[in-house]
């Protein structure tokens, strides 16, 4: 956040919020989302914390990620998840993809990323270059393929984001196997 901009803020108060506070960005508000219950001090301290969560979370996506750390990561989920069985030869990101998170060519072991996906969750980012690292071994969707794809813990929650993503920006991403990667 720039120190010299004045941001705005609104508190929304909940009577069936009873714990979890939430905050986000509505154009130049932030939004923050509390129990009724929490009084004037804990508002404040609350506001105060979701902000600078917010802040933390915007200079993460900010933070440039290029290729050396997309294949580094790729190299270090490949070994965590599927053992030596795969091993991308490169894996760079792309901005030519609009139908697709990711997509490989098994043949030359290349793995190619949406730079779309630069501003997701780590946890996203990595499920889509598991799912790209298994197509390395693997070409169609078969059960084999998503009992691979699966030992990623995260991969249903992953693949969900990804869906919700596609559908509150109307991508066309459809494909039969695969409606989050559309690959």
């Amino acid at each position: 956040m720039d120190p010299g901009h004045q941001i705005s803020v609104q508190v929304r108060r909940s009577a069936r919020r009873r714990r979890t506070v939430a905050a986000y960005r509505d154009g130049d508000t932030v939004v923050v989302l509390i129990p009724a219950r929490f009084s004037a001090v804990e508002e404040r301290e609350w506001v105060k914390k979701m902000l600078a969560r917010l802040d933390a979370r915007d200079r993460r996506s900010r933070r440039p990620r290029g290729d050396a750390e997309l294949e580094a990561r790729a190299l270090r989920l490949a070994a965590t998840y599927l053992g030596d069985e795969v091993r991308p030869v490169s894996v760079r990101w792309v901005s030519n993809q609009r139908g697709r998170w990711g997509s490989c060519t098994p043949a030359e072991g290349t793995i190619r990323l949406s730079s779309r996906l630069r501003g997701m969750p780590d946890w996203v980012i990595d499920y889509v270059l598991v799912h790209e690292l298994v197509h390395l071994q693997i070409p169609g969707h078969g059960q084999d393929f998503w009992d691979l794809v699966e030992r990623y813990p995260r991969a249903q929650r992953a693949r969900g984001y990804l869906e919700g993503v596609a559908a509150a920006a109307s991508l066309d991403l459809s494909d039969e196997n695969d409606p989050a990667l559309g690959a």
